[in-house]
């Protein structure tokens, strides 16, 4: 039977996802910056210039892009959507200026919180391959746009992290990740929701790292791994140990010491569909109504 959308993706445990979601991070990471700033070179493609837009979780999605989007749509209003408490204080630090203040700015207006009314773009970067419920994720996005608004974003897709997966593999140890949904699961998943037009691209990233230790390092601040089989417990300094030695040998089949990891990254974009107009099954004619149809058709029928 083919995987329905609800059913997608199916390694991720909802404790530990929530763990990672309310973990304040201090700063964003480089590759989530870097995508940011490839998806934002997409917009130039839209042409639908929003009055309105949403910020999805910055923090950890890349705050960077806040210049970047505001600088491309500086009459726009920018609604900065953070979960937690904690997230909007350090968001608001990072993005507005010291100085700032409401009389004082004269750009576009900027906002925590989710919109009143809804928006015409929903920017969301690095997010959906750490939701425990993506399903429902994508329909809080749909909910948050206009008709005909549209969602701008971005997750790492299947082959992320295909070295390290391998490595664990062969050690016998539990699986090193949860799975990355397919791009093609994606667009079903918009479609489910509600969404049009769905369209869909992947790159592949190579990140080169000096030592294991660094490797380790980075990753901790992309993610962490949220399979319901992960290791139950905290490792010891033996198995830390061993993971250095076998990052070492996977770097030596490259020749040059450097330590290689592959990154999918999937784009997505999709508009929200206009409400279609229903037919009643049924149509309700009163009393009145009928008999002056039977009063008309007896007149016409006497003159005839």
């Amino acid at each position: 039977m083919p995987a329905q959308p609800s059913d997608l993706p199916p390694t991720i445990a909802p404790v530990a996802a929530a763990r990672w979601a309310a973990r304040l991070p201090s700063a964003s990471p480089w590759l989530h910056e870097e995508v940011a700033r490839r998806m934002e070179d997409r917009l130039q493609w839209m042409t639908l210039q929003p009055e309105s837009w949403v910020h999805w979780e910055p923090l950890q999605g890349g705050l960077q892009a806040q210049a970047l989007l505001a600088a491309r749509y500086p009459k726009s209003q920018c609604f900065v959507a953070l979960a937690r408490a904690e997230h909007v204080q350090a968001a608001s630090k990072l993005i507005t200026p010291a100085w700032w203040s409401p009389s004082r700015w004269t750009g576009p207006a900027l906002h925590f919180g989710l919109p009143e009314q809804p928006a015409q773009m929903v920017w969301a970067n690095m997010a959906l391959h750490m939701a425990a419920d993506p399903q429902a994720l994508i329909a809080e996005w749909h909910r948050l746009l206009q008709p005909k608004g549209f969602l701008m974003f971005s997750c790492l897709g299947p082959d992320t992290l295909r070295e390290i997966r391998a490595l664990y593999a062969a050690q016998g140890w539990p699986p090193a990740s949860h799975a990355f949904t397919d791009m093609h699961d994606w667009g079903d998943m918009l479609v489910h929701a509600g969404f049009s037009e769905p369209v869909m691209d992947m790159e592949r990233i190579t990140l080169s790292f000096a030592t294991p230790e660094r490797l380790l390092v980075e990753l901790r601040e992309l993610g962490r791994n949220l399979h319901p089989q992960r290791f139950g417990a905290l490792r010891g300094r033996a198995w830390h140990a061993q993971l250095l030695a076998q990052l070492g040998q996977l770097a030596q089949t490259d020749g040059d010491g450097q330590l290689r990891l592959t990154f999918e990254i999937v784009y997505g974009h999709a508009f929200k569909a206009p409400p279609r107009l229903t037919v009643a099954s049924e149509t309700a004619v009163s009393l009145d109504a009928m008999r002056e149809a039977l009063r008309q058709g007896r007149r016409n029928g006497a003159s005839g």
